[in-house]
């Protein structure tokens, strides 16, 4: 009988079986396949293999998420969840330096050569005496304490002050008697200080008192007295109201705090209320 003559098996499937199958798919003697006449393989086990490795693969978004660098595969939590720290580290140390290098790249160098050489501190600090004293004179000390509150250093300050004051620039007498002419009786403004007051100021401004008494004496005494009167004349049109003693008291408190004698200040205050019609009540009443 040939081969093509004997019977089939009806048992027997011809198909070779697949390898997860269990079943060795090797050729017999006769070169049929050797079919094992049972299952020898749990084909649950290769399913259930097939499926799991199906969904790591769907929920990983590509085959390759759940393999390692040399291409075996590792369990599926384990490769997420080393990716996701490799990627915070590598994250966060090259983010550092990425940040960095790109704002240095973002901030070219300055070009020096455009910014021009550095600034002298002398030529600083004649520039900051020059503007201060356009528009009026002012005292050494004021100067100074400019150039301190710009920081400009000691030497430089003190050799331009001196300077300055050789050439006539500084000149704390002449600061001195206009800053009298100004302020003082003789300038006829709201202010008309006495001598007391205005030696109080010309000190806060730093003239020395030598000089300060030498201006102050060219004050003539006539000239102090008028500006008193002028000032109770002025303040007397607000005081229509009050009653004399009040006025009187009032009006030697002003004269007072613009630095006028007590002495003064009461015989002003007698005539003017006298010439406007009111007298000066006694200060013992």
């Amino acid at each position: 009988m040939t081969r093509s003559q004997r019977p089939v098996d009806r048992d027997v499937d011809p198909r070779p079986a697949p390898s997860w199958a269990g079943v060795d798919a090797t050729e017999s003697d006769l070169g049929e396949p050797a079919v094992s006449p049972s299952w020898r393989g749990d084909v649950s086990a290769g399913v259930d293999a097939w499926t799991q490795r199906a969904e790591r693969t769907a929920r990983s978004g590509g085959p390759d998420d759940a393999a390692g660098a040399d291409g075996a595969s590792r369990p599926f939590g384990e490769a997420r969840s080393s990716g996701r720290r490799g990627s915070r580290a590598r994250g966060g140390s090259e983010g550092r330096r990425q940040g960095r290098s790109r704002s240095s790249a973002g901030q070219p160098p300055p070009d020096r050569a455009a910014l021009g050489p550095e600034a002298d501190p002398e030529s600083v600090a004649r520039t900051i005496l020059l503007d201060q004293l356009t528009g009026r004179a002012r005292s050494r000390k004021e100067l100074g304490d400019k150039l301190a509150q710009r920081e400009v250093p000691d030497e430089i300050a003190t050799a331009l002050l001196d300077r300055f004051e050789e050439v006539g620039l500084i000149d704390d007498e002449a600061f001195a008697r206009l800053w009298v002419s100004s302020r003082g009786a003789g300038g006829g403004g709201s202010k008309s200080l006495a001598r007391r007051a205005l030696s109080q100021e010309l000190r806060r401004k730093g003239v020395d008192d030598e000089v300060a008494r030498t201006v102050l004496d060219e004050i003539d005494p006539d000239d102090e007295e008028q500006a008193a009167r002028e000032l109770v004349r002025k303040k007397l049109r607000s005081l229509s109201r009050v009653d004399d003693v009040t006025a009187t008291r009032r009006l030697v408190g002003m004269l007072a705090r613009k630095g006028y004698g007590s002495g003064l200040a009461f015989s002003v205050v007698k005539q003017e209320l006298a010439a406007s019609g009111r007298d000066e009540p006694d200060p013992l009443e």
